[in-house]
């Protein structure tokens, strides 16, 4: 029964056509501070599933007040954990898979820092909540990067460090690893091959226009990744319902990053009239 409901909840967290994933985090607030952009949180998920992204990833308390109207329109992946301004690569249990199946949830996730002092216990509770999602029939997403203290920082950004935080949770039974870019398709590809799991990559901070990100989102694809999780280039902007759609046209419809600007200017004019 496990493995039949795992794969029915993939089947509706991924993109029926094409098997890939554009999912959106709303979950920054208690790991990152307070943003103006976030506020008030309803409406910023209403534009955001407006744009019809794949998934969309929030906490238990976000999902009971802002989720339930959204329902049928997207598929929800509830954060199991979460890091803070103050501990910024330890990330702590706040939810469990029981609490993902009272939800509706079609996936957990997990954050996880390797490289760290603290590694053996985040590894611990990556391989317990794998348990409890290979046990409730749920899709496990992990966000596993190579940043913790035993890493020389000029080195977090190395291909061979990515692919290990990527193979780690494949060990530990995850379906889904989300992980930093690595700057250049040739060596993403690298850490894609390193994994049976499926590896999409975190927004982050790349650049101050949204053709850098479409530019990331093109190589990802290009590269073999199964798509993309971004928070702030998305939320954290006038207009979210434009920016989901021109990413769904790069990561779903396969434009180039020329056509996504195209229409993603044609967007905005609209939604400014």
């Amino acid at each position: 029964m496990s493995v039949l409901g795992k794969e029915i909840r993939l089947k509706r967290l991924l993109n029926e056509e094409d098997g890939r994933l554009l999912a959106v985090a709303v979950d920054q607030a208690m790991a990152r501070g307070m943003f103006d952009e976030l506020m008030p949180i309803e409406r910023k998920v209403s534009e955001i599933i407006e744009g019809g992204p794949d998934a969309i990833t929030m906490h238990k308390g976000l999902a009971h007040s802002c989720f339930q109207e959204h329902a049928t329109k997207t598929s929800f992946i509830l954060k199991c954990s979460t890091f803070s301004p103050w501990q910024p690569n330890y990330d702590t249990w706040v939810a469990d898979a029981e609490e993902a199946m009272q939800l509706g949830a079609d996936a957990v996730s997990m954050g996880c820092i390797v490289g760290g002092d603290d590694q053996p216990e985040q590894l611990r509770n990556l391989g317990l909540i794998s348990s409890q999602a290979f046990k409730y029939g749920l899709p496990l997403i992990a966000h596993i990067y190579p940043r913790g203290n035993q890493i020389p920082t000029e080195e977090k950004d190395h291909w061979r460090h990515v692919a290990y935080a990527v193979r780690t949770g494949a060990e530990l039974g995850v379906d889904i690893v989300k992980t930093k870019y690595t700057g250049d398709p040739e060596t993403f590809s690298r850490v894609v091959d390193s994994s049976p799991a499926k590896v999409v990559v975190a927004g982050g901070d790349i650049g101050d226009q949204p053709e850098d990100y479409f530019k990331m989102t093109r190589d990802v694809i290009d590269a073999g990744g199964t798509g993309i999780t971004f928070g702030r280039f998305v939320w954290n902007t006038n207009d979210p319902t434009s920016i989901v759609k021109a990413l769904k046209y790069i990561i779903h419809g396969k434009a180039s990053v020329k056509e996504a600007l195209e229409y993603y200017e044609d967007l905005t004019k609209v939604s400014q009239t």
